[in-house]
């Protein structure tokens, strides 16, 4: 039997062609339009139709509340889904992990359409919907950070930037689809059709997008950094013990160091760049959808009908900001468009609540585009580049789901109790400036990150 401290050889360049590239970054795209499709679906339906659904015996206002709660609990298994993924990921490589998520997250996704009502088994219905949502969320804690860390170590390092946006465009892409599948629903179904089986349609379509998704990544090569990196030996990551034996036999002293790198910087940096655009989702894309139809009593299909266009819109906004970090650098774009959303927080809030379809429209276009997609596109790369290439899938979906835990999944849920007891929208615009305010000195402290080795073992702080 070898000795698994023995000297590897040294890794050789794990050569990538422009067909694998296409491959990872169209299973990228795939994979975050999925999980953002299932994620919207959810978001639009717990804002439209589940308070009716599956709590029906509250008040509009408290059915809302337990509403946007189930959406939020999901965010617990993403957590555990995070840790329990994001260390497979690190040992064994990126590619098993992915396949593993994905059929998670589309099997709960399908059943959810599948489910009895509150009418049909009483209590048992929203119990079975959290269930499926925790699953769900078990299965999506590594998705997202998965495919961002794969895109991003197989990108050229010039254009890793916008390379890495494509999964920000699939986040895009599932966003536009479900808002889409939504709006045509509101639009060509009555009320008791939408309520009765018209609200199932989407996540029964949801499994097409699964099958070719898993079909894709099945022929994805793994990533080329893991396979470089010099502490995988035949593709399984050693110990760390077994990696400062072979470091300190070799010399090796940039594995040595990275091994004995005191963690926790890096990982609060990316924290706090993710506050800004998980707190702003969680707030324009899913707590405004309600709070436009349930409290002020806006026809449904105004919000969804705008973020459709803010989301086409972003097929735009999303690779010009990937564009503009590969030139200017990541923290002056952070910081931009962090400032921009702080500053146009309650102009756009007043827009968005003055009751013109308009006005609605482009307030919500907006916000999306600045506070959410613009963000977004800087952290699929920002975040995978602050990170060692040892822990980087681990450190990067715990800093992507607790972020989301305290400020996607919490958010909505406290605005909701906010313009309750207040009877106006003013917290939600002072909760946008605080999630941007977040970032924006965040982003002033941390350093740097535009063309960093991604094979290097060390954090970038």
């Amino acid at each position: 039997m070898t000795d698994s401290t023995q000297a590897p050889p040294a890794p050789a360049t794990a050569n990538r062609s422009t067909k694998d590239l296409t491959r990872a970054a169209v299973s990228g795209w795939l994979g975050t339009a999925m999980e953002f499709m299932d994620f919207q679906l959810y978001s639009l339906a717990a804002a439209i139709v589940f308070n009716t659904i599956f709590f029906p015996d509250v008040s509009p206002a408290i059915g809302l509340i337990a509403a946007m709660a189930t959406y939020g609990v999901g965010y617990v298994a993403r957590l555990a889904g995070a840790v329990y993924f994001g260390r497979m990921g690190d040992r064994i490589g990126r590619k098993q992990v992915l396949i593993i998520t994905i059929a998670m997250m589309g099997v709960s996704t399908t059943l959810i359409g599948v489910l009895p009502t509150y009418a049909m088994i009483g209590i048992w219905a929203p119990i079975l919907l959290v269930v499926l949502r925790l699953v769900q969320g078990f299965g999506a804690g590594a998705e997202i950070a998965g495919a961002t860390v794969m895109l991003a170590e197989y990108a050229p390092t010039r254009r890793r930037g916008v390379v890495a946006s494509l999964v920000s465009l699939g986040t895009n892409s599932g966003t536009l689809a479900a808002t889409g599948i939504w709006a045509i629903l509101l639009a060509v179904l009555t009320e008791d059709q939408l309520l009765s089986w018209g609200w199932r349609i989407p996540f029964l379509l949801s499994f097409v997008l699964l099958v070719l998704t898993l079909w894709m990544r099945r022929n994805l090569k793994e990533s080329p950094v893991f396979e470089e990196r010099p502490d995988v030996v035949d593709g399984v990551a050693l110990s760390k013990d077994e990696a400062l034996a072979v470091a300190a036999r070799e010399q090796a002293s940039t594995l040595e160091a990275g091994l004995k790198q005191r963690k926790g910087r890096s990982f609060f940096l990316a924290l706090g760049l993710r506050f800004g655009q998980a707190g702003n989702s969680g707030l324009v894309q899913t707590f405004l959808v309600g709070y436009l139809a349930t409290t002020l009593m806006m026809d449904r299909s105004v919000p969804t009908d705008a973020l459709l266009i803010g989301s086409a819109i972003g097929f735009v906004t999303v690779p010009l900001v990937g564009v503009l970090g590969d030139r200017f650098g990541r923290r002056p774009l952070y910081a931009a468009l962090s400032a921009t959303t702080m500053v146009a927080a309650f102009p756009l809030l007043i827009m968005i609540t003055s009751g013109s379809t308009v006005a609605v429209t482009i307030g919500m276009v907006l916000a999306l585009n600045l506070g959410v997609l613009g963000l977004f596109s800087l952290e699929s790369v920002t975040m995978a580049e602050l990170f060692g290439s040892r822990t980087r899938f681990t450190q990067l979906a715990l800093a992507k789901e607790i972020g989301g835990i305290l400020a996607t999944a919490i958010g909505p849920v406290v605005a909701a109790g906010l313009t309750a007891a207040t009877g106006s929208w003013w917290p939600i615009a002072v909760m946008l400036v605080v999630y941007s305010a977040i970032t924006l000195v965040t982003a002033l402290v941390a350093p740097e990150t535009r063309g960093r080795d991604l094979v290097d073992v060390r954090d970038a702080a």
